[in-house]
């Protein structure tokens, strides 16, 4: 199978099976997503769903955490990974959103970079999420799992080569949604350690498979 008949066969799949796909973190507008994918580096969507609905009630918008400080809001967040330079990142964000982008969230990759413990990852989603742009936010799921379908090469040692292949060989309006389909296939098929081949129902198009089971 060639990789463009992988990639047809990917899109095709999903989009029938599970065309509405989505992040699984909770939000109601764009501030609360910036912030929760912040939380979420090195850890579970499941941990910061636990953890965001006070953040959010106590600090609804940039300006309140802009305004608190260190010891107030480390409790809040206390439970997910890297609590203390996280608790530095959202108090700085906020200060950083309402004095240089009047409370609003950038919409540029380039723009949301410039905010504190917002690497590319977190930018790709938001402006994935909601802007629905051509971004493809690469984290260990969509890593693994491109490349165990065969969509990337193996060669591609970092998740900027990983992103710039994906980007390359999928259509700019599939981009959104097939980021979700290879993070929820690789958080609950397509398991690091042991992937549930047997269970997989996408095991005809999978490279992975095609090497070590045909």
């Amino acid at each position: 199978m060639t990789r463009k008949e992988r990639y047809s066969a990917f899109v095709a799949y999903f989009s029938e099976n599970q065309p509405e796909a989505e992040t699984e973190l909770n939000y109601s507008n764009p501030f609360e997503l910036l912030v929760a994918v912040v939380l979420s580096a090195q850890c579970t969507d499941v941990r910061i769903n636990k953890v965001t609905p006070k953040l959010f009630e106590d600090f609804p918008t940039p300006e309140h955490l802009a305004a608190t400080n260190f010891d107030e809001l480390f409790p809040y967040i206390k439970s997910v990974s890297y609590p203390n330079n996280k608790t530095k990142h959202l108090i700085g964000l906020g200060k950083m959103l309402v004095e240089d982008f009047g409370s609003q969230i950038p919409e540029t990759i380039a723009d949301l970079q410039k905010l504190p413990g917002v690497g590319r990852k977190t930018a790709n989603v938001v402006t994935s999420v909601v802007w629905n742009q051509p971004s493809m936010a690469v984290d260990t799921h969509v890593y693994r799992v491109s490349k165990r379908l065969g969509l990337v090469n193996l060669n591609a040692s970092t998740p900027l080569a990983v992103e710039k292949q994906l980007v390359k060989h999928l259509d700019k309006e599939v981009i959104p949604r097939a980021h979700h389909w290879l993070i929820l296939h690789g958080r609950y098929t397509c398991l690091a350690r042991k992937p549930k081949c047997e269970e997989c129902k996408i095991t005809a198009f999978c490279k992975y498979y095609e090497k070590n089971y045909l």
